[in-house]
């Protein structure tokens, strides 16, 4: 009889999200993504973090001060470097998760790039302008977005290879 306690594809990929913030290197908020086609295959994954070439040690992880002393101008969210390191693979129709529900900016992205659904774990910013500009756009464009409620709270990745 085949194993009854496997994940779902939804906690797979939000798994993989999940371990993708985990590269990361902001001390506030780690966040990834995943971006998924009909198919249940992967087409890409992304994190926040600095552009490529842009040194995390010559750049502020501030969030308060004026602009250009915070990480705000310089910090490529998780979403949108999902897009970007799909590297021009056909998007439309695809599914993105999200450990926090996307941004403003990042709907725009989400919207032009032809992916279809989000699926996110946290709507923390919910109340805020951005995330109801967010949601308001990806309606319009008839995206879907779901939250995830998964029916575990943690899954453990075990890197010894004697069981």
């Amino acid at each position: 009889m085949k194993r009854q306690n496997y994940i779902s594809w939804d906690e797979y990929f939000m798994g993989v999200a999940l371990l993708a913030s985990m590269r990361s290197k902001d001390p506030n908020t780690q966040v990834g993504a995943c971006i998924v086609d009909n198919e249940n295959r992967i087409l890409s994954t992304g994190y926040n973090g600095f552009p490529s070439g842009c040194s995390d040690d010559e750049f502020p992880w501030e969030r308060q001060g004026s602009f250009c002393d915070t990480k705000y101008p310089f910090v490529v969210h998780a979403e949108l470097n999902a897009i970007l390191n799909a590297r021009g693979k056909n998007l439309t129709g695809a599914k993105i998760f999200v450990a926090l529900f996307p941004c403003n900016e990042c709907a725009k992205a989400i919207i032009q790039s032809g992916i279809k659904e989000v699926i996110y774990l946290s709507d923390k910013y919910a109340e805020t302008d951005g995330t109801i500009a967010s949601k308001r756009m990806l309606t319009s464009a008839g995206v879907k977005f779901t939250q995830l409620i998964p029916k575990t709270n943690a899954l453990t990745i075990d890197f010894s290879v004697e069981k």
